[in-house]
């Protein structure tokens, strides 16, 4: 049996509710997830929330609750919800207060403090509490404003906190030359290519040993072996990927589940933490003695206003505020579209309007529609038996056969903006071979007669339609992982046989899978027009 392809999302601080920024890394996960599930892979995706760390405690202190109720509070109220309102399709939600995660903490801890990895020391340095990092003075600029004079997180934008504390630290200094060599051996480790340069860069500048406990505040996993400290929260948190799998279980089955599923296949996370996952982390493994995830990838910011999305900012937008408008097919198109992956994308309400309109409305929606009303207006809303086959029936299936490979050739990169655009070209060949073949001409000229009084074959509609709708079963198949909902209609409409998600991909490279006589019905517009205003 193969090893199910096992990704990640970062695991969510339940300081906020999910704006945007968040819900583009949870769609671009699903839809890769998805496309795995659509070649008949088995697959295991995880989300979660990160509870622990000074921030979120200080969230909670401001609206008058202990950092746990306010947890479970925006974990129930928002960021679960949020997964249906995504249409993300997960396999398991982890939370860092749980105590299958705690508990396998707090082994992973003193595995390593075993083994000399952990020692006490005193640390003191510039502290970024939205980061929760402490700082390097490449890191700061000069705040502006009311901040004027002091020391600011580039990514937060406000001041960071001096601290010194007595503290424990992981010895990762230790492995700087493992890091680099990792790096070179395995260039996909990190990616895309920017990232790697930036993380190589990172490490040859040389690692500091990094402090991994607080004792100013007590919201935390406590250090198995001084309670009066408690745990970093990033290297809580990082452990998630493992303890969500069974790591540290004394249950076979779970043990038995990590087994299976580790190391992960992918990692995706946003850029700003990158660093966490591509030097802290497979540091911490290495310490262990355990396998290494085979890829980190870091996608890049969704910018409002040319700002990065964050509620700090007020620029912060609730998914439920677009999707309310476009429907959740509409929006993981959009952002999963519009966005070159793993590069900063911008998110505009004109530029959606005019994509929806232009391509999903007019382009596939309007396909769809067209031609199951010429189904049911000239044979009854039954597919006929297809004439004689030309080069332009042969060029719209060459057409979908390529589509295929390279969606495939780009997911399996993570390029999810390159396999859209490979199966939009299907989307535009189809709309061509219905514009060039005129099935509604030949309809008309099917009832005259020719120059001896006999009647014009209908043949060659048949034809028409019904290679225009094996188009369009190749496009439901491609499309699903990213507009599961309008999919299942379209594929309804067709009255295609079988579950589309048992469909594999590859079965969208053959057209002949819809028999004569199949019904075909037109039913409600896929993506109604928008009015733009």
């Amino acid at each position: 049996m193969s090893k199910p392809f096992y990704l990640t999302t970062p695991i969510y601080y339940v300081n906020d509710a999910p704006h945007i920024g968040h819900a583009y890394t949870t769609i671009a996960a699903d839809v890769i997830t998805r496309w795995h599930r659509q070649r008949q892979e088995e697959v295991w995706l995880l989300t979660g929330t990160d509870e622990h760390g000074e921030k979120v405690m200080r969230t909670a202190e401001a609206n008058g609750v202990s950092p746990k109720e306010w947890a479970d509070r925006l974990v129930e109220t928002a960021w679960k919800p949020v997964l249906d309102t995504l249409d993300a399709r997960v396999d398991d939600f982890i939370r860092t207060t749980e105590p299958r995660h705690v508990t396998a903490v707090a082994r992973f801890l003193n595995s390593l403090h075993d083994k000399g990895e952990i020692y006490e020391g005193a640390y003191e340095g510039p502290y970024c509490i939205g980061c929760e990092e402490y700082k390097l003075p490449g890191d700061l600029i000069d705040g502006t404003g009311e901040y004027e004079g002091q020391k600011c997180c580039a990514i937060h934008l406000y001041p960071v906190e001096m601290i010194a504390e007595q503290n424990y630290f992981f010895r990762m200094s230790a492995y700087a030359e493992r890091l680099l060599e990792l790096y070179e051996t395995q260039p996909d480790f990190v990616q895309p290519a920017s990232a790697r340069n930036e993380v190589i860069g990172f490490v040859k500048q040389g690692l500091q040993d990094l402090s991994i406990s607080r004792s100013t505040f007590d919201w935390g996993v406590p250090i198995p072996w001084d309670s009066s400290h408690v745990l970093y929260v990033w290297f809580d948190a990082l452990l998630n990927y493992m303890t969500a799998v069974g790591y540290g279980s004394d249950d076979e089955a779970e043990r038995a589940k990590f087994a299976r599923l580790w190391p992960a296949n992918v990692h995706l996370v946003g850029k700003d933490i990158l660093r966490f996952h591509a030097v802290i982390w497979p540091a911490m493994l290495m310490a262990a003695g355990l396998p290494l995830p085979s890829q980190v990838f870091a996608h890049g910011w969704l910018l409002v206003g040319g700002e990065k999305m964050s509620k700090t900012r007020l620029t912060g937008i609730a998914p439920a505020d677009i999707i309310d408008t476009f429907g959740s097919d509409a929006y993981r198109y959009y952002f999963m579209r519009s966005i070159t992956f793993g590069g900063d994308g911008s998110f505009s309400w004109e530029d959606m309007v005019s994509r929806y309109n232009g391509e999903l409305a007019n382009g596939l929606g309007n396909l769809a529609s067209r031609v199951a009303a010429m189904i049911g207006k000239y044979f009854g809303g039954v597919l006929p038996t297809p004439g004689e086959v030309t080069d332009r029936e042969r060029s719209l299936a060459a057409a979908a056969a390529k589509a295929v490979t390279d969606a495939e050739t780009a997911l399996d990169r993570l390029a999810i903006h390159d396999a859209l655009a490979s199966v939009w070209h299907l989307v535009d060949a189809a709309n061509l071979y219905v514009t060039e073949t005129q099935p509604w001409k030949l309809a008309k000229e099917a009832g005259q007669l020719d120059e001896d009084g006999q009647g014009v074959d209908g043949s060659a509609l048949a034809t028409s339609l019904v290679y225009a709708a094996e188009a369009l079963r190749s496009l439901a198949v491609l499309l699903n992982p990213v507009m599961p909902k309008a999919c299942a209609r379209l594929w309804e409409m067709l009255g295609a046989s079988g579950s589309l998600q048992e469909q594999p991909v590859t079965s969208a490279a053959t057209f002949g899978a819809l028999p004569a006589g199949t019904a075909v019905t037109k039913g409600d517009a896929l993506f109604p027009r928008l009015i733009e205003e």
